[in-house]
């Protein structure tokens, strides 16, 4: 139950509209509500009452949530709705952090910006009515006219130029995407009437139970094995927007079933390393990346590439990738830390992974060259050198990541670079 039980709830006798506007920011926020629970919620309320505050929450809570990450998001849906009074105001400061100093008032909690979201878009012809004093006072327009794009735009709209819908939107479109990812052989292998391999262990034990007649011969094909997927996010100044939304990816990545990869690993640095496996094992999103940048406190500050690099080789390198994994990482390469030192553990980590593979947003610009002096350094040293600044380099990482020919813009760069 939320904090927020003193306050009383609205008196407007258009309950059954209410309800189903209700359950619609519901749905807008994710929740799996279609028109057979608004019906089953409102037959729910008229046999419960609507008298008792706490019986009025756990009827609506019955009747929409079914999974545990969904009750953070309908605690938020319902403070705002049903028993905040001056909820619209509060919706408003999540959105617009400048709105008459009420961000500073009380932060945004786990999941409530997204409530807010679900609750402002599109009309609210139920909303409760504001007393005579507070109609006089200044009302705010907000222009929306282009807060709203085609997903064919969005694919290729970079992430720092998105209006607050875009990013909205375009979260939801990276929950749907996925980052398949082929087997490895290996050398065990496991029964198979097709096999190219004899297993004379197998036809003998078959054999003993006939007599010693071997009769026919058991055979073995290589067990498929899934590898690690390692993952370094750079989350300084310059990358916050990226990092994002980079990290709304791996979470639906790390909590995508039967996407082949055996364990999802992320790591942040800035001027440190962090790591945040087990936020990302969190099933709401909203939650998942609370707790990460709580723990990662180096958040759009500035860079240490090549120190962040020799920590993970020293502490992590042994511990997730000893299993053949395919490390991404998602950085600018803007480092003004010694070249020599970052040339050496980019070297140590290319060697110890399978792939190594490097999103850089830098590449949206088309006369990218490679003058840093930490790009200079890097990127003799990856596989793959791609851009990963929107959704639709992002859909294409996917598409070329089990993809052991693919060099990306290496080749281009290396050419430049070289000559």
């Amino acid at each position: 139950m939320p904090e927020y039980l003193p306050l009383d709830i609205p008196d407007n006798p258009r309950l059954g509209n209410n309800i189903t506007h209700f359950a619609r920011a519901l749905r807008r926020a994710g929740l799996p509500v279609g028109p057979g629970r608004v019906i089953d919620a409102v037959r729910a309320v008229e046999a419960a009452g609507f008298t008792n505050k706490r019986d009025f929450y756990w009827t609506l809570h019955a009747c929409f949530v079914n999974r545990p990450e969904h009750r953070i998001v309908f605690a938020q849906i319902f403070r705002l709705y049903w028993r905040d009074p001056r909820y619209l105001e509060h919706m408003m400061s999540m959105m617009l952090p400048a709105v008459r100093g009420v961000q500073e008032e009380k932060l945004a909690q786990s999941a409530e910006k997204r409530a807010a979201e679900a609750l402002l878009d599109g009309k609210q012809p139920d909303a409760p009515e504001k007393p005579d004093s507070e109609k006089e006072e200044t009302q705010i327009e907000i222009d929306a006219s282009q807060t709203m794009s085609a997903e064919e735009k969005l694919r290729t709209l970079d992430f720092e130029q998105m209006s607050t819908a875009e990013v909205a939107e375009a979260k939801r479109m990276l929950a749907r995407l996925k980052l398949p990812v082929k087997p490895i052989p290996s050398r065990r292998g496991m029964a198979s009437l097709h096999g190219k391999h004899t297993d004379w262990r197998r036809t003998i034990r078959a054999a003993m139970r006939n007599g010693g007649e071997i009769r026919s011969l058991a055979h073995t094909k290589p067990r498929p094995r899934w590898p690690n997927l390692v993952v370094l996010c750079d989350i300084s100044g310059s990358m916050s927007q990226y990092s994002r939304m980079v990290l709304h990816f791996l979470h639906a990545v790390a909590n995508e079933k039967g996407a082949g990869w055996a364990k999802v690993h992320a790591f942040t640095f800035g001027t440190r390393l962090t790591n945040i496996t087990r936020h990302l094992a969190t099933r709401d999103v909203d939650q998942a990346l609370k707790a990460a940048g709580a723990e990662a406190q180096d958040w759009e500050g500035g860079t240490r590439i090549g120190a962040s690099l020799h920590a993970f080789n020293r502490d992590w390198s042994r511990r997730v990738m000893g299993q053949g994994a395919v490390v991404l990482l998602i950085t600018d390469g803007l480092d003004r830390d010694d070249a020599g030192a970052l040339e050496r553990e980019m070297e140590r980590l290319h060697l110890s992974s399978r792939r190594l593979i490097w999103l850089n947003p830098l590449l949206r610009w088309d006369g990218f060259a490679p003058k840093a002096t930490g790009i200079r350094a890097m990127l003799p040293h990856v596989d793959s050198f791609r851009a990963g600044h929107s959704i639709q380099s992002l859909e294409d990482l996917a598409n070329a990541i089990s993809r052991t020919d693919d060099v990306g813009e290496k080749a281009r760069l290396m050419a430049l670079l070289e000559g």
